[in-house]
């Protein structure tokens, strides 16, 4: 069994898109648009298989800032070695983005760090 794919509602549809393009190599798919709902959505795809859905409907409210909530709270991409963990989280950095968790190994044994995305997701970016 594996996760076919994961979903996050988003403000900024293109500008989401664009992110995930941009530092992560993600494949999108056609805009779906159902208008009826007013809901649009893309797919993207990653090199091993995985998939992200951002979705967008004008009704959806933004959520708590509260990163202790229960529910979901990060997912990681793994980028294959320590060094491009370094160097992906040093271009975050230098284009503005939010490090919310600097580079180290953990107590788990993963090399990481975390970044916001453009609506203040968690990515761990790991090996």
């Amino acid at each position: 069994m594996r996760i076919e794919h994961i979903a996050i509602w988003v403000a900024d549809l293109e500008g989401m898109r664009v992110f995930y393009e941009r530092y992560f190599n993600a494949i999108s798919g056609e805009k779906y648009h159902n208008a009826t709902k007013q809901f649009t959505s893309y797919f993207l795809s990653f090199t091993d298989g995985a998939r992200l859905e951002i979705m967008h409907k004008p009704t959806i409210v933004e959520a708590s800032d509260n990163a202790l909530d229960t529910g979901f709270i990060h997912f990681a991409m793994s980028v294959g070695s320590k060094e491009q963990v370094n160097i992906l989280t040093e271009k975050l950095r230098a284009d503005g983005f939010t490090i919310a968790g600097e580079l180290r190994t953990t107590g788990d044994g993963y090399y990481e760090s975390v970044v916001l995305d453009p609506e203040g997701n968690q990515i761990e970016i790991t090996i």
